[in-house]
C-alpha cells in the first residue's frame, strides 16, 4: 500500500483494518515521507524501492502512491499481480503544463522549508481537495511527523510535474487493474476513465460514493467493499 504526499504509512484509516481481516497487508513508507524521510529517490527510484519492499503482489497506491505504484507495474510487471489506483494520473502531457507544474512545486517546497511541516500540514489539508476530511480521518498528527526537508524533497523529485507521461505506455499492462476515483471529485474521475481507456479491457473502473479525492479515508467501508468485489472476479 503506497500512501500520498504529506502521508506515512500510518495514514491509511479504517480500510486496513477491514482489508487486514482476510489479507496480509505491508504498508511503505514512501521516500521523504515517515520511517523513508532520509531517502532521496525519484519515481522510478520510488517504484523501485517500493518493489524491494513489497515483493510480488497487489499494489494499492493513492495519489502520488499511485503514480509510484503505476512506474512499478510498468517497470517489473513480474512483481504486480494486481494494481489497484486511488485518484491517480499517468502524468502530464503537455511540455509547458509539466514546466509550470515543477515551477509551482519548487515554489511549495521552498514554502515547506520556510515556515515549517506543522503550518504546511495545516495549510495542505485546507485545500478544498480534502475540506471533505474530519479530524480524524485528515491523520494531521501522523502527517506533522514527517520533517520538511524530506516533504520538499518529494515535490522536487517525485511531483506531478517531474514525472514523464505514462500515457502512452499503459497499453503495456496486461495485469488486473481497477481505478478508484471518489463520486465528488470530477477531475480524477475523468482521469480514471482515460487510465482505464488507455490501459483496455483488463481494467475497471468504479466511483466510491459520498467521498471526493481521499476517496479510501472519507468512506473507508465502501472503497474496501468495491476492492474485495474485485479481488473476486480478477
Amino acid at each position: 500500500m503506497l500512501h500520498g504526499f504529506t502521508q506515512t504509512s500510518d495514514c491509511w484509516g479504517p480500510i486496513v483494518v477491514d482489508l487486514s481481516t482476510d489479507h496480509e497487508l505491508v504498508l511503505i513508507d514512501a521516500p521523504g515521507h515517515g520511517g523513508s524521510r532520509d531517502v532521496p529517490a525519484d519515481l522510478d527510484e520510488s517504484a523501485r524501492f517500493s518493489g524491494e519492499a513489497g515483493g510480488r503482489g497487489t499494489y494499492l497506491g493513492y495519489s502520488m502512491g499511485g503514480r509510484t505504484a503505476l512506474h512499478l507495474a510498468l517497470a517489473r510487471p513480474d512483481l504486480v499481480e494486481r494494481l489497484i489506483l486511488i485518484g491517480a494520473t499517468a502524468g502530464l502531457e503537455d511540455a509547458q503544463e509539466r514546466a509550470d507544474r515543477r515551477a509551482a512545486d519548487e515554489l511549495l517546497a521552498d514554502r515547506i522549508e520556510a515556515i515549517g511541516v506543522d503550518e504546511f500540514v495545516d495549510e495542505w489539508l485546507r485545500q478544498p481537495l480534502f475540506a471533505a476530511l474530519d479530524e480524524q480521518s485528515a491523520h494531521r498528527a501522523e502527517r506533522c511527523t514527517n520533517c520538511a526537508e524530506g516533504l520538499a524533497r518529494s515535490l522536487r523529485t517525485c511531483g506531478t510535474g517531474t514525472q514523464r507521461p505514462l500515457w502512452s505506455e499503459l497499453h503495456q499492462l496486461e495485469m488486473p487493474v481497477l481505478v478508484l476515483a471518489g463520486a465528488s471529485d470530477t477531475k480524477f474521475t475523468d482521469l480514471g476513465t482515460r487510465l482505464c481507456t488507455s490501459i483496455g479491457a483488463n481494467s475497471t473502473f468504479a466511483s466510491i460514493p459520498s467521498s471526493g479525492h481521499s476517496a479510501h479515508l472519507e468512506n473507508p467501508t465502501g472503497t474496501a467493499s468495491i476492492i474485495r468485489r474485485w479481488f473476486e472476479r480478477s
